[in-house]
């Protein structure tokens, strides 16, 4: 992924400091949260937690809300530091930082029996850049797709490599039966690519799309429905196909990937 400048963080800061993030499972591992080394630190103790959600102004985590960690909460007067920790491609340590926080609610979560409680913390200071690349990226992501769902990119030499596209082939698999395709465009909502098979038999069919990507490697998988074809000149085995991706399984990581591109497409070029 690209170097994120602080002209960009700082409009991270600014656009999105009060939107939250949750961390679902897909989340923490596009940013590549660390969960086991994610803690509570209070008066030099502290105690495991998960991030349910972050924003650029404070956090809700789950943790087991023992005694030890109300006696030190109330005699901290509710001030904590939260501990993130993201893991780092190509080098062996973790990225790890505190963030003071203030302790500002107070609920259970989920089975009263299992014992764990949602802590509101609110930020005592801005928190670093990493955390605000981290969050904001995403932010922005999901912004990009709502946003400009439909807006076509055209597969080219040049744009594959700024994609980081390993390949312009891609697999699909429709009705169980995998197929290879060249793709043609792709968008947050959707794609265009050329497959072999009577056009007619295929509109209207579930698909089921696979690209590979490079710089992390990676393959995505995103469910969706061939809704037209076009003709290919000359052929009338083959045709080009507009896939409507199902919108809410498209990946995170396929999202940041095209946001990226956008933002680098409209990066004035003496930047």
């Amino acid at each position: 992924m690209a170097v994120t400048t602080s002209q960009q963080i700082s409009r991270y800061y600014q656009q999105f400091q009060s939107v939250d993030l949750t961390f679902t499972k897909e989340v923490a591992r596009v940013v590549n949260l660390n969960p086991r080394q994610i803690f509570l630190k209070c008066l030099g103790y502290q105690w495991p937690c998960i991030i349910y959600s972050s924003s650029m102004v404070g956090a809700k985590v789950i943790t087991n809300l023992q005694q030890s960690l109300k006696d030190a909460m109330a005699r901290s007067k509710n001030l904590v530091s939260l501990r993130y920790s993201f893991l780092q491609r190509d080098k062996p340590d973790p990225l790890a930082f505190f963030v003071s926080s203030k302790v500002v609610g107070v609920s259970p979560y989920g089975d009263p029996q299992k014992g764990l409680t949602f802590l509101t913390l609110q930020y005592t200071q801005r928190p670093p850049d990493d955390l605000i690349e981290a969050v904001g990226n995403v932010l922005e992501a999901n912004v990009a797709a709502a946003r400009r769902a439909e807006e076509r990119i055209v597969i080219a030499p040049d744009v594959s490599k700024r994609l980081h596209l390993a390949s312009k082939g891609a697999l699909v698999v429709i009705n169980n039966v995998p197929r290879s395709g060249l793709l043609r465009d792709i968008s947050f909502g959707g794609l265009k690519l050329i497959l072999q098979g009577v056009p007619q038999m295929l509109v209207e069919k579930d698909i089921a799309v696979r690209l590979e990507f490079d710089e992390p490697r990676e393959t995505v998988s995103i469910p969706g429905r061939i809704v037209r074809f076009e003709a290919v000149q000359g052929r009338t085995d083959m045709a080009a196909f507009a896939v409507q991706f199902q919108e809410d399984a498209v990946p995170v990581s396929y999202k940041m990937r095209l946001a990226e591109y956008m933002r680098g497409r409209r990066r004035p070029k003496t930047e």
